[in-house]
């Protein structure tokens, strides 16, 4: 497997190269779901464009990481279904959708995968359970009234990416994702828990409940799903998180987004 970026799901992914030696991975995107600039999304376009013509040319299946987030699938009427229309509600989501349909007309052999929120060791600062403990910790967080989140301990995606590229057929869009969406005070209040401490909340309006559909990944890998899909499973994943060692101070390098 060629694994194209270096950030947070890329390192993650580099046990797996030697098991998809005919894969290309693209996890080169932009990484934070509330990006506005043009200027990122153009570079990862550039860079998806290239990576699609090299695919098509040595016959490699190109691999696109896209987004399940609310951003994708919380418009009103939304089932988070992949065979069904969207209507993203943010600018990094239309992003990813424009990046998807690029894929969809080429002749790359492909699969696209919508991923969640994903946790573990290694991510970057401002990402969802890194920023919510920072501030946490510091002791005052601003927390977004009614906003959901589904989260999903990175090692547990890698497990359904290795078994996705074994079983899935090509051009398809596969969502990986817990299936619960979870209200980001319960987050903010089981990290508080395992804590041991209660921090001083700011409040500002957040988006409603969205669906993220993982009927057909259920059903593709199912040994994976079965032991995600308890509503109690972002608890295990937050304190997975804490019991986590930081990982050491490094400097970003040019590429790493994801």
């Amino acid at each position: 497997m060629e694994i194209i970026g270096n950030g947070f799901i890329a390192r993650h992914l580099r046990p797996l190269a030697h098991r998809h030696p005919d894969t290309v991975v693209f996890a080169a995107g932009v990484s934070s779901a509330g990006s506005l600039s043009e200027e990122q999304f153009a570079r990862e376009a550039d860079l998806l464009y290239s990576v699609i013509r090299r695919c098509t040319a040595d016959g490699r299946r190109l691999v696109y990481l896209s987004t399940s987030s609310a951003g994708m699938y919380g418009a009103r009427g939304c089932r988070g279904r992949e065979d069904e229309p969207v209507f993203p509600g943010s600018a990094y989501a239309r992003h990813k959708l424009a990046l998807e349909a690029v894929l969809a007309a080429s002749r790359a052999d492909h699969l696209v995968l919508r991923t969640t929120h994903l946790v573990g060791p290694g991510q970057r600062p401002h990402q969802l359970l890194p920023s919510l403990t920072e501030q946490i910790r510091g002791g005052s967080v601003v927390v977004h009234r009614g906003a959901h989140r589904d989260v999903l301990d990175v090692r547990d995606a890698v497990a359904f990416f290795d078994g996705l590229l074994t079983v899935a057929e090509p051009r398809q869009v596969i969502n990986v994702a817990s299936g619960t969406s979870v209200p980001v005070e319960e987050i903010v209040a089981h990290i508080e828990r395992s804590l041991g401490t209660v921090a001083h909340k700011t409040y500002r309006h957040g988006a409603a409940a969205y669906t993220v559909s993982v009927e057909r990944l259920a059903r593709l890998q199912p040994g994976v799903h079965a032991r995600v899909a308890d509503p109690a499973y972002y608890r295990t994943v937050i304190d997975r998180y804490l019991g986590s060692p930081p990982p050491p101070a490094r400097a970003a390098t040019e590429g790493e987004q994801r």
